[in-house]
């Protein structure tokens, strides 16, 4: 079996958490990969996490940053969080419980080869040119800068059909799990992650619209013009410029985000939020 350990950087708490870990598993025939940063820190060999797809299982160590980290490169392969972090709503199991809960991972796998997992899904941007990496919380599109003097000439679309329309900073398409991050910031609605949906957010824009929560199989459709540059950025990480007018379409990805070990409690982690 092979386990694949993301740990939050310049993080000495982390790190050490990484060390005794690897250590536990390289003792049960484990082969082990660190990222490179945090290898960096221990004096060990690092990987990739661009190549963490290849791994039976990765450890994130950290907050929900470091998953999503984590998340953009592990592909398919089942995802065990650590919360290090102050909220957790992706990482369901405290440091001192991460060695047991791994472990029992890997027995699992041992035993039946393959782990029980629960999934969340992931949202997939095009631009007519590309398709972006795939998101965990949310897509925004938006003018190349924002306030005053900013933003851009937007429409939104839902399937084809015409939701809003005007002067806005941006639009922000975000998962239930991606409900309580930026989404949250800009006064979208907090969605328990277990319905089946997406919300579309409207950024700073004249009309008033307020937040919309749609059937996730749809297709969402943002239009930007009439400035010469605009700015696709995906879970706050990838940023993809693009040349107005230009349409960008997010529709959830085909493959979800595999979770595996405890889950969290959605409620309360949002107690953690006041």
């Amino acid at each position: 079996m092979k386990v694949a350990i993301v740990a939050q950087w310049d993080n000495d708490r982390t790190a050490r958490l990484a060390g005794d870990l690897r250590e536990r598993l390289r003792a049960e025939d484990v082969t082990v990969w660190i990222d490179a940063a945090t290898a960096a820190e221990l004096d060990v060999s690092g990987h990739a996490v661009s190549t963490f797809g290849q791994a039976d299982l990765v450890v994130s160590i950290g907050g929900d940053g470091t998953f999503l980290f984590a998340a953009h490169g592990a592909g398919r392969t089942p995802i065990l969080g650590v919360n290090l972090g102050e909220v957790g709503f992706l990482n369901a199991v405290n440091p001192e419980d991460a060695v047991d809960a791994v472990m029992k991972e890997v027995r699992r796998f041992r035993e039946e080869g393959e782990l029980p997992t629960r999934t969340v899904p992931r949202l997939r941007a095009e631009t007519g040119v590309r398709a972006l990496p795939p998101a965990v919380n949310e897509v925004v599109v938006q003018g190349a800068r924002r306030g005053h003097g900013g933003g851009a000439s937007i429409e939104v679309r839902i399937d084809g059909s015409r939701f809003t329309g005007g002067h806005a900073d941006g639009v922000l398409v975000a998962t239930p799990t991606g409900s309580t991050a930026y989404n949250l910031s800009e006064d979208g609605p907090l969605v328990h992650p277990g319905v089946s949906g997406l919300i579309v957010t409207e950024m700073a824009d004249v009309t008033g619209r307020p937040p919309l929560v749609v059937d996730r199989n749809v297709t969402v459709t943002v239009t930007v013009e009439d400035v010469e540059e605009a700015v696709v950025v995906v879970d706050g990480r990838v940023r993809e410029s693009v040349a107005p007018p230009v349409d960008v379409t997010v529709s959830v990805a085909d493959d979800p985000v595999r979770m595996a070990g405890p889950a969290s409690d959605f409620f309360e982690a949002l107690g953690k939020l006041d």
